[in-house]
C-alpha cells in the first residue's frame, strides 16, 4: 500500500519542534537504529549546550519522556521515523528525505537566494546588453570578457549559495542549527 503523500502543513506543524528537529538531525548522523536513551541524552546535550557526558540524568529524563510520548509517535506516524517502543528504538525512514527543502533559513538581514539571483540576472543582462552596444565604458572590455566574468560571478554564487544551504541540512553538521 502506498503512502499519501503529506501535506505542507503538517510538514512544517512537524519540523516546528525544536526536539523533533534534533532527533532527526541525530538519526541522518547515525545511520541504523538509535536507542532512544542515546538520542534523548545527545538532544538534551544540545538542548543545555553541554557535553553528553556532562547531561544529568533529570535533564535526560525529561528529554527522554517527551520524546517517547510525543516526538517519536508523532514522527513515527509521519512515516519519517520507524519507532520500535517496544525495544526502544528508531530508524529514519526515506520518507524524510526530503525534509530539508522546508528548512531553508534566512537570517534577518540576509536577502533570500531566489531574490538574489534574480537582481544578479538583472544586472548581468543590463551589463551584456551595454556591452553588446559598446555602450559608455562598457566597450573597453571585449564581449567575451565580460560573459566569462559574469559566468565566474554565478559560478561563485552558485558554489556560496551550495556551501550555505548544505550546513542548513539536518545531519549534516556535527550540531544542529538554531533558528
Amino acid at each position: 500500500m502506498e503512502k499519501t503523500p503529506l501535506s505542507r502543513d503538517i510538514i512544517f506543524q512537524i519540523l516546528s519542534n525544536r526536539r523533533r528537529r534534533y532527533a532527526i538531525h541525530y538519526l541522518r548522523r547515525n545511520e541504523g537504529p538509535v536507542e532512544i536513551g542515546e538520542l534523548a541524552t545527545q538532544i538534551a546535550a544540545w538542548e543545555n549546550d553541554v557535553t553528553v557526558e556532562e547531561v544529568t540524568s533529570q535533564q535526560r529524563k525529561r528529554v527522554y519522556n517527551t520524546l517517547q510520548q510525543a516526538h517519536l509517535p508523532k514522527l513515527d506516524e509521519t512515516g519519517f521515523i520507524d519507532y520500535d517502543a517496544a525495544h526502544g528504538d528508531v530508524t529514519l525512514t526515506e520518507q524524510a528525505e526530503p525534509l530539508n527543502t522546508y528548512l531553508e533559513i534566512i537570517p534577518d538581514n540576509n536577502l533570500p537566494w531566489s531574490e538574489y539571483y534574480f537582481v544578479l540576472g538583472c544586472i548581468s543582462l543590463t551589463l551584456l546588453t551595454g556591452a553588446w552596444f559598446d555602450a559608455g565604458p562598457l566597450g573597453l572590455v571585449p564581449d567575451i570578457g565580460w560573459a566569462v566574468g559574469l559566468a565566474a560571478l554565478v559560478t561563485v554564487s552558485g558554489a556560496t549559495h551550495m556551501y550555505y544551504y548544505r550546513n542548513l541540512r539536518l545531519g549534516h553538521t556535527e550540531v544542529p542549527e538554531d533558528e
